[in-house]
C-alpha cells in the first residue's frame, strides 16, 4: 500500500511557508490603513495551523527519500493544495471572489499562467495585488525545482536528458543538489531585485516595480492594472523584454556561470535555439507592423519585441491589443505561445529542446530513408540520444495535442465560441495568460466565462504546468495497484 505520510509531510511544510508569506501583504495593508489586513491575518493563521498539523501528523512516516510513486503523487498534489489555500485571501478580501473564481486566480498565479478573472485591478488594495505577485513568484521558483529535480527523475517528456547535466556532471562543481538549490534561489532573488531596480529607474514606483519584477522573473504576467503592461510605455518595455528572456533561460547555466564556468551558457543549444527563434519572430512581427500597420520604426520594434517575448516566454503581459494587428500576426502569436522557453527556467509551454529533438529525429529518419544501409544516430548537443528519451518526447507531443483538443472540445460544450475555446485551451495548457478573441484576448479577461469552463481551464493549467505525464500517471489504476 502506498504510504502517504511523506507526501503529506512535505505538503504540510509548503502550506506553512505559503501561510507565512501572507505576512507581507498583511503589513502592506496595515501600512496603507485600508482595513484589509485582517483578511491576511485570518488566512495566515488558518493556513499555518492546517499545514502545521498536517506536517506533524505525517512526521513519523518521513524517510530518507521518496519512492517514484510518492514523487509522482507529491508533484501533482502540491500544485492542488497550494492554490486551495492561496485562494483564501481572494475570497475574503476586497475582491470577494466566489470559490471557483478564487481557485482559478490562485491556480493561474501558482502555475505562472497569468490569466485573471479580476476586473478593476487599478482600485484593489495593494495587499491583494502583492499577494497575486507573491503567488506567481513562488510558483516560478517552484517550477524550476520541479523541472530540475522531479521531472528528470520521473522521466517526464524527455526531461531525463537533463538529469546527469543538472546533478551528476554538476557534482564536479557543487557536490550536493542542496547547494545547487541554494544558489538557484540566490540567483532568482537577485534577478528579481535587479529587475525591480531597473523598473524603478525607468519610472515605476517602488510597489509597482516590486510586483512587476516578481511576475516578470516568474514569467507569470500578473499586473497591477487592467491595462496590463499597457499602463507603462517606452524604454521600460525593452527592460521587461530583457528580464523575460533571462527568466526563460536555464537557471542551471547561471549557477555554472557564477561558479566560473561560462562556456556552457554560450554553447547551450537550447539557448541558441530560443534566441534565434525569438529573433526571427520579432523581425517578422516588426516588419508587418512597420509596413502594414500605422507604427513607426522604433514603435514597431518595441511592440513586437515586448509582446512576442511575453508570449513566447509564457509571461503573458500585453502592452497593446494585438488582436487589432491583423489575422497574420494573431496566428503568429497563437503558435508562438506553443513554443515556450528553455527547460529548467520559469518559462512554460512545450519548450525549445523538445522541438530540437523532434526535428533531429525527423532528420535522421529522412537520412535512413535515403540511405537504408547507413548508420545514423539522433544527437543532441553532440551526444547520442537514447531511444527512451525520443519516445518520451514524441509521447509528450502526442499527449499535448490530444489533450489540447479534448480541453477545447470540453470548453466548446460549455457554450464558448470556437476561437475562445481553442485559444483558451492553448493558453491554459501552455500557461501563457491571455487568449484570443474579444472575451479572453489581451483586452479582456476570464471573468465572464461560465463556472464549468473555469474549472476545466484550472485543470488544464495544472496539467500543462506539470508537463502532462506527471498528472496522467496518478490517474491510472495501475499506479494505485502497484
Amino acid at each position: 500500500m502506498l504510504d502517504l505520510r511523506p507526501v503529506g509531510y512535505v505538503i504540510g511544510l509548503l502550506v506553512v511557508i505559503l501561510g507565512a508569506m501572507m505576512v507581507f501583504p498583511l503589513l502592506v495593508d496595515l501600512y496603507d490603513g485600508r482595513g484589509e489586513w485582517h483578511v491576511f491575518l485570518e488566512s495566515a493563521v488558518f493556513t499555518i495551523l492546517v499545514g502545521g498539523l498536517l506536517a506533524l501528523s505525517c512526521a513519523n512516516g518521513v524517510k530518507e527519500g521518496l519512492s517514484i510513486r510518492q514523487t509522482f503523487l507529491l508533484t501533482t498534489t502540491v500544485w492542488l493544495a497550494l492554490p486551495l489555500f492561496g485562494a483564501i485571501p481572494l475570497m475574503l478580501g476586497a475582491t470577494e471572489l466566489r470559490f471557483v473564481d478564487a481557485f482559478f486566480e490562485a491556480m493561474s498565479g501558482l502555475t505562472t499562467t497569468g490569466s485573471t478573472v479580476i476586473s478593476g485591478l487599478d482600485d484593489l488594495p495593494r495587499g491583494l495585488l502583492l499577494w497575486r505577485g507573491i503567488l506567481q513568484w513562488l510558483g516560478g521558483i517552484g517550477i524550476i525545482v520541479v523541472a530540475m529535480v522531479f521531472l528528470p527523475e520521473l522521466r517526464v517528456g524527455g526531461m531525463q536528458i537533463f538529469k546527469s547535466e543538472s546533478f551528476d556532471t554538476f557534482g564536479k562543481i557543487l557536490p550536493r543538489a542542496q547547494a545547487i538549490a541554494k544558489q538557484i534561489s540566490l540567483i532568482y532573488v537577485s534577478l528579481t531585485m535587479a529587475c525591480m531596480l531597473v523598473y524603478m529607474m525607468m519610472g515605476m514606483g517602488p510597489f509597482d516595480g516590486l510586483v512587476h519584477a516578481m511576475t516578470t522573473i516568474a514569467t507569470g504576467g500578473f499586473a497591477n492594472y487592467d491595462a496590463s503592461f499597457g499602463a507603462f510605455s517606452g524604454s521600460v518595455e525593452y527592460a521587461a523584454s530583457v528580464f523575460m528572456i533571462l527568466a526563460a533561460l536555464p537557471f542551471v547555466r547561471y549557477v555554472q556561470l557564477i561558479n566560473g564556468y561560462g562556456t556552457p551558457l554560450l554553447r547551450d543549444s537550447q539557448i541558441r535555439g530560443f534566441m534565434v527563434t525569438l529573433g526571427l519572430l520579432v523581425a517578422v512581427a516588426t516588419g508587418v507592423l512597420y509596413y502594414a500597420r500605422p507604427h513607426g520604426g522604433e514603435e514597431a520594434l518595441r511592440s513586437a519585441l515586448f509582446n512576442i517575448t511575453s508570449i513566447m516566454s509564457g509571461t503573458g503581459y500585453a502592452s497593446a491589443d494585438y488582436m487589432q494587428w491583423g489575422s497574420f500576426l494573431v496566428m503568429i502569436f497563437f503558435f508562438t505561445g506553443l513554443i515556450g522557453g528553455c527547460a529548467g527556467s520559469t518559462a512554460c509551454s512545450v519548450k525549445i529542446f523538445r522541438y530540437q529533438l523532434l526535428f533531429a529525429s525527423i532528420k535522421v529518419q529522412i537520412q535512413r530513408i535515403r540511405s537504408p544501409h547507413g548508420m545514423f544516430l539522433t544527437r543532441y548537443e553532440g551526444r547520442p540520444v537514447d531511444a527512451d528519451v525520443l519516445s518520451s518526447v514524441i509521447s509528450f507531443f502526442m499527449f499535448f495535442v490530444v489533450t489540447l483538443g479534448i480541453v477545447a472540445w470540453m470548453l466548446a460544450l460549455t457554450g464558448l465560441d470556437f476561437v475562445t475555446a481553442v485559444s483558451g485551451a492553448a493558453t491554459a495548457m501552455a500557461n501563457i495568460g491571455p487568449g484570443l478573441g474579444d472575451i479572453i484576448g489581451p483586452a479582456g479577461n476570464f471573468s465572464s466565462l461560465n463556472d464549468p469552463a473555469k474549472w476545466i481551464l484550472s485543470g488544464a493549467m495544472l496539467i500543462g504546468r506539470l508537463e502532462l505525464m506527471a498528472v496522467y500517471a496518478i490517474l491510472t489504476l495501475r499506479f494505485w495497484r502497484a
